[in-house]
């Protein structure tokens, strides 16, 4: 599809100019982190890919180190944030470093948030309409994404997906790009405090995951 090879173009070039004008507000981000609290300044974990291949995905580290044993979910309040990373994640700033997943090219601005290699299932529960979600590389900010973010369950993200997969075009890539911007300036659905996924295949099974969020290791 000649769309996709345009797509990765500008995805590439929007990022190295992200980049360059964010500059200044990325070393303030990653100097205030350090100065509060002891760990990384960046946090790496573990994604799914472009067909399903695992990467590291980057983001400014908004918890306390060790977070990850509090949990999938996070609480309202959650003492495991620490205050640059409230700040980071309300504004969504902790994001920035995917920059660098692009240019890489395991990202993409805008395609389908890439899943955690363990929730909301493994990748061999995904059902065959779901892998379609693989089919192109991740995004920052997807359909998914303007349409609820965080509170929409699993299986509705996927779905919206899909649909954007099977829909892949400039007007629809500008229509998310555009919403976007509308709910980072309102910083609406932008934290996990419910239970959106059930173990099982394909997110049909019977038992909830835990509902705590770990923050960097959280559901994007």
């Amino acid at each position: 599809m000649v769309y996709k090879g345009i797509k990765r173009f500008f995805d590439i070039a929007i990022s190295i100019t992200g980049l360059i004008l964010s500059s200044p507000l990325l070393l303030l981000v990653a100097a205030a982190i350090k100065f509060e609290s002891k760990g990384p300044m960046i946090f790496k974990q573990d994604r799914l890919g472009l067909n399903g291949k695992v990467f590291k995905i980057y983001k400014f580290r908004s918890m306390c180190v060790g977070a990850e044993k509090g949990g999938v979910y996070e609480k309202k309040q959650d003492a495991r944030v620490t205050k640059v990373g409230r700040i980071i994640r309300k504004t969504s700033i902790d994001e920035l470093p995917q920059f660098i997943n692009i240019i890489k090219g395991d990202m993409a601005i805008i395609g389908p948030r890439p899943t955690l290699t363990y929730h909301p299932w493994l990748l061999e529960k995904y059902t065959i309409e779901q892998m379609k979600r693989f089919h192109v590389r991740p995004g920052v900010t997807g359909w998914a994404q303007v349409n609820g973010r965080k509170e929409v369950p699993w299986d509705k993200r996927i779905e919206l997906d899909v649909e954007y997969v099977n829909n892949l075009s400039f007007a629809f890539d500008l229509k998310i790009f555009f919403k976007t911007i509308f709910k980072v300036l309102t910083m609406k659905n932008n934290v996990n405090v419910s239970e959106t996924a059930k173990a099982g295949s394909g997110g049909m099974g019977s038992q909830p995951v835990m509902k705590e969020n770990t923050g960097e290791s959280e559901e994007p």
